[in-house]
């Protein structure tokens, strides 16, 4: 029994919770997403937000296809109220908060620039071998902006779901950070399988792409570059090149595909777009790569759930050390009166 409990503690923390646990805590993020868009139904349902982004589009298929990126706003609610509501959970707020090393400004634009960097970098390449062609369609200002925030708000949503709830909750069970970097990966990519013309090379690279994010919180403490990087990504191949976006068309964009002339190659797939080839994963492989080589002898730069634990640490010593000083003195009046 002793050796059962030598080896927990060496495997979990201290200060994990039963929520904690793999399955649950993947459980509990799924639920949590779910709610989530159940309660952007409701809310986009309400007059003010559905004239609202009826009057940013030009027909009903934009009007449902921005629909569905605006659908994860209520992820965004129900993520941050749980972690709001129950104490325990909030150091997390840390990870999210602004910070100087990674949530900022400049982590932010750094996130833009490498997600449409990637993605325009394979789109470029699909376009000079001949796998697809685009064509101008059009620039308007207003549709491009509002397809932003919602985009945003999209891509956010599977961060705080992925790289902030799910991974947090693993950071504070499991000792050794790999499992927190690898399970909501693993997760992550998972849950695209349903996706259209989802391949196991779509699915490495969606691994890929959710390991860099979570590379970015983990030595950068930059969840806000994880949400640019996702973003700007998603943005770039669907809204910017029209492409499909893990298997899914824009209704909008300012460029358009020649669908019937594109074909598959080594940065591009038919059916999913850049990311089901063998290039983006490659290239997404490689980036991660470069971060491990190059911050691998670094530390976790912000382990809240170790400054929490410190943090109750020096507040016991104080307690024990006013509770001694007390009873220091008492014992020292009572010796004075003898």
């Amino acid at each position: 029994m002793d050796e059962i409990k030598r080896l927990l503690n060496i495997i979990l923390r201290e200060c994990r919770k039963i929520t904690d646990f793999l399955p649950v805590a993947v459980f509990l993020s799924l639920v949590m997403t779910l709610t989530g868009s159940l309660i952007s139904s409701i809310l986009l349902r309400l007059p003010f937000l559905n004239n609202l982004l009826h009057s940013l589009v030009y027909s009903e298929s934009m009007y449902i296809f921005m629909n569905n990126y605006a659908l994860f706003l209520g992820i965004w609610i129900i993520i941050l109220l749980t972690v709001l509501v129950f104490p325990g959970n909030h150091p997390m707020f840390k990870a999210i908060g602004y910070n100087r090393r990674g949530n900022n400004l400049k982590g932010y634009l750094v996130g833009l620039l490498l997600g449409f960097g990637t993605n325009a970098f394979c789109v470029l390449m699909s376009s000079l071998t001949g796998d697809i062609k685009l064509s101008y369609y059009g620039f308007d200002f207003v549709v491009l902006a509002a397809f932003a925030v919602v985009v945003f708000i999209q891509s956010g949503a599977e961060e705080l779901a992925d790289r902030f709830y799910l991974y947090q909750k693993l950071r504070r069970r499991y000792r050794h950070p790999i499992v927190a970097i690898l399970c909501n990966s693993i997760v992550f990519a998972l849950l695209h399988t349903g996706n259209p013309g989802f391949t196991v090379v779509a699915g490495l690279q969606i691994f890929f792409v959710s390991l860099i994010f979570s590379l970015m919180v983990y030595y950068y403490n930059n969840l806000w570059g994880a949400m640019a990087f996702h973003a700007a990504w998603n943005y770039t191949q669907n809204i910017i090149f029209g492409l499909p976006n893990s298997g899914i068309v824009s209704e909008y964009s300012i460029f358009t595909l020649e669908a019937a002339s594109a074909r598959n190659g080594f940065f591009y797939n038919v059916r999913f777009g850049v990311e089901g080839s063998i290039g983006a994963t490659l290239l997404l492989a490689i980036l991660s790569a470069v971060i491990i080589y190059k911050n691998w002898k670094k530390p976790e730069c912000n382990d809240v759930w170790a400054q929490s634990e410190e943090k109750a640490r020096q507040k016991s010593r104080t307690i024990k050390d006013v509770l001694f000083t007390e009873e220091e003195n008492n014992d020292t009046a009572k010796t004075e009166n003898t």
